[in-house]
């Protein structure tokens, strides 16, 4: 009888064992995952001020766009948490876009092969930022997940495991299909 109940008990610590670490993994997982996109927007961040000197020189007359990428950049810059970092993003990807739309008017500038060198480099971040966005998400998805399912959650809120944010796009032009004309 006691080798019995000795043989249960082993099987619990185990399997109490087994959860924790799982549970552990996926934090780090979750921290892993926002470490990637820090890194994605530290490379973002280092492109802006290359990009924003190159077309100081042809955009005398749009002062207030390049202030107010540099100004969107400080404040990404500045912000910490998941939804601070979101809402900052997105100004910044916003402010971005102005930026690029007044360089479409100027011919010169969009013929600039630094220009097109940097457009081509913020693309690539922003694609490598969108794919980092994604595994963050679908990490603090599956931590989430295994938090809130029994039996994990008793030692979840044991070891205080608290459920992590998920990076999402707030801006609604984000979230909206693009429209394909071809007339």
């Amino acid at each position: 009888m006691i080798v019995i109940v000795l043989i249960i008990l082993v099987v619990l610590v185990i399997a109490a064992i087994a959860i924790f670490n799982n549970l552990v993994v996926l934090r780090k997982r979750c921290d892993s995952g926002w470490a990637q996109i820090d890194v994605q927007l530290k490379r973002r961040y280092d492109l802006i001020p290359n990009l924003v000197e190159t077309v100081k020189g042809y955009l005398k007359h749009e002062r207030e766009v390049l202030e107010n990428v540099t100004k969107a950049r400080q404040q990404a810059i500045d912000v910490t948490g998941v939804k601070e970092q979101a809402k900052a993003e997105n100004m910044l990807t916003s402010t971005l876009r102005s930026l690029f739309a007044v360089a479409e008017s100027y011919p010169d500038l969009k013929a600039n092969q630094n220009m097109l060198a940097l457009q081509e480099e913020l693309a690539s971040t922003e694609n490598k930022i969108s794919f980092s966005r994604q595994h963050y998400n679908d990490v603090v998805l599956d931590y989430n997940t295994k938090i809130e399912q029994v039996p994990a959650n008793i030692f979840a809120t044991i070891f205080n495991f608290k459920a992590r944010e998920f990076f999402e796009v707030e801006d609604p032009a984000e979230k909206t299909p693009p429209k394909v004309s071809f007339t």
